[in-house]
């Protein structure tokens, strides 16, 4: 078993692991223990054998939650992998059963497990640390196991076509370029500014010939996003079909798999994006070092950018904590103008 709740890219990156140890251990039963929320972002993995979905009303309920760690051991698991790492879920890793427990270090949570890993600070790939501190688990089963892998979205052709059809009815052409953007993160230390945002979706519009846009944000976000389009330029806001929103997650990734490409806040959004083969343009928030979410960038069709690519004395010797701490201030100084001629030149590259 696998466990991994809260975010949905933490969910689909984790993911990367079930085909490695399909492919190392074919016989071998694997589950993955997530929130519902997340589901859609893996449910159609060929790897998977089995999902535990985890409710988060369950930390609130003694009872519920023995009941439910009670299930589990009736699972029987011989290896559990905690990459979420909480005192909640060590607390079922430790009651699972499981002889080989494995998560990442940490002093509060390390007595649950059986081995820990320390996370690698300096990554030796492309793939980013997000890839190659979960791939490090493996080491535990087997030396040669490959140190990164590319998390996959595994979208049903019907899907896909079903969000082709109501695009196409919603005013979408599709000989034409569709954009999604990815206006807003998860929270406002991972949001872009708006103003800035807005700047950045005019690039768009003025250098795509007849594209079409759409916006992507969850939707207690709503108003925000009204902010956002009306910031915009006369020319970008005819080219935004903010009616076509998708609501939901399923709805997000059909819709994103009919998309050219992506460009926004780096997050899940983006992380579904590139899971879909989808041409990446993301734009990391200061607090959240770009070697970590930075996924495979290869500033081709899969480009990221950060505050520190532009003002890297800001961030010299100043630690982690610090930097959170004042997140908005940096992103005032990541002005559109530092951005704009690396977002020119990743469309030109694709030639939309």
């Amino acid at each position: 078993m696998i466990i991994q709740q809260k975010m949905i890219g933490d969910v689909l990156t984790s993911s990367i692991l079930f085909e490695a140890l399909h492919k190392k251990f074919p016989k071998a039963e694997l589950h993955y223990l997530i929130q519902p929320h997340t589901l859609p972002v893996v449910e159609n993995n060929p790897y998977i054998d089995k999902f535990i979905i985890y409710n988060s009303g369950l930390n609130k309920n003694p009872l519920k939650f023995l009941q439910f760690v009670d299930r589990i051991r009736q699972e029987e698991y011989t290896h559990v992998i905690d990459i979420y790492s909480k005192i909640s879920t060590g607390i079922i890793s430790l009651l699972s059963g499981a002889i080989s427990r494995l998560s990442y270090h940490k002093k509060y949570t390390s007595p649950f497990y059986s081995q820990t890993f320390q996370n690698i600070k300096n990554p030796s790939t492309c793939a980013g640390l997000a890839i190659e501190n979960r791939m490090q688990f493996l080491q535990a089963f087997h030396t040669d196991f490959p140190m990164h892998a590319r998390p996959k979205i595994y979208l049903e052709k019907l899907q896909k076509e079903k969000a082709a059809t109501h695009l196409e009815q919603g005013g979408i052409c599709h000989s034409n370029p569709l954009i999604m953007c990815g206006i807003l993160g998860s929270s406002g230390n991972k949001s872009y500014p708006p103003a800035y945002m807005s700047k950045l979706l005019d690039t768009v519009a003025n250098q795509v010939k007849d594209s079409q846009i759409l916006f992507n944000y969850s939707p207690s976000q709503e108003k925000e996003a009204i902010g956002i389009y009306n910031l915009c330029s006369e020319t970008t806001r005819s080219r935004i079909f903010f009616k076509l929103y998708a609501r939901e997650l399923a709805d997000y990734i059909s819709n994103c798999a009919n998309c050219d490409i992506f460009i926004g806040n780096e997050g899940g959004a983006a992380n579904i994006a590139k899971a879909l083969a989808v041409p990446t343009f993301s734009i990391h928030s200061p607090s959240i070092k770009k070697n970590y979410w930075g996924i495979y960038c290869d500033d081709r069709d899969k480009v990221s950018v950060h505050l520190e690519d532009y003002e890297p004395s800001l961030f010299q010797n100043k630690k982690e904590k610090k930097i959170r701490a004042k997140n908005l201030k940096y992103y005032k100084v990541f002005r559109p103008e530092l951005i704009q001629p690396k977002l020119e030149s990743f469309l030109k590259n694709l030639d939309l």
